[in-house]
């Protein structure tokens, strides 16, 4: 496993520890990501989707600018969050909002899912925040984008409150795919200490 993807546990807060999933994780992250899918997102299982949901590993673990963080509670994986290394594809997305967001130069947000006895305690917040530095830290990329699906509750007043609409589907005659598309801040980050002069 590449030590880019390497964060170290954050501070428990009520008990609860984020950190970088382990291949020991991978269970507890794929049982949190279905039942989002299947609860909240209503869409279920869908291969050409959701292959990274039943593959982690290949998808975020071994992938050196991708990221797969966990939030821990009691021995319980109870949260998710996600960076790729790939911008929206077009199709399903607008072509404009690929072109805007190309493969490589963008980190992509995804699979930020809270188990739902655990919402309502700033767990999303934290991934997104640790995420942001995770794709400064990386290198190479120019750009935060994620998707949303709005007729999940909560996920649009989220987003909102964090990022930048790019664009909003449901304003595409006949109403797209529904999806609102988002640009988040890339954090600065401090520039490594000069070499000493010799």
């Amino acid at each position: 496993m590449s030590t880019m993807t390497q964060a170290p546990a954050a501070p428990e807060t009520d008990g609860y520890v984020l950190r970088t999933a382990t291949a020991a994780d991978l269970g507890g992250a794929r049982a949190v990501m279905l039942d989002t899918v299947y609860r909240d997102l209503k869409s279920g299982y869908v291969p050409r989707w959701h292959a990274d949901i039943i593959d982690p590993e290949a998808a975020y673990l071994r992938p050196k600018r991708c990221t797969l963080l966990v939030v821990e509670r009691g021995g319980e994986i109870v949260a998710t969050g996600a960076v790729r290394d790939r911008g929206p594809q077009a199709p399903p997305n607008p072509r404009w909002v690929a072109d805007r967001f190309p493969s490589g130069t963008t980190a992509q947000l995804c699979r930020i899912y809270v188990a739902p006895g655990h919402r309502r305690h700033g767990l999303a917040r934290r991934l997104v925040r640790e995420l942001c530095d995770f794709a400064a830290r990386a290198g190479g990329y120019e750009a935060i984008y994620l998707h949303t699906d709005p007729a999940v509750p909560g996920a649009e007043p989220f987003w909102r409150s964090l990022a930048e609409e790019v664009c909003d589907e449901r304003a595409f005659p006949g109403g797209g795919q529904g999806i609102v598309h988002f640009e988040l801040p890339m954090p600065v980050t401090a520039p490594a200490p000069a070499a000493p002069v010799r």
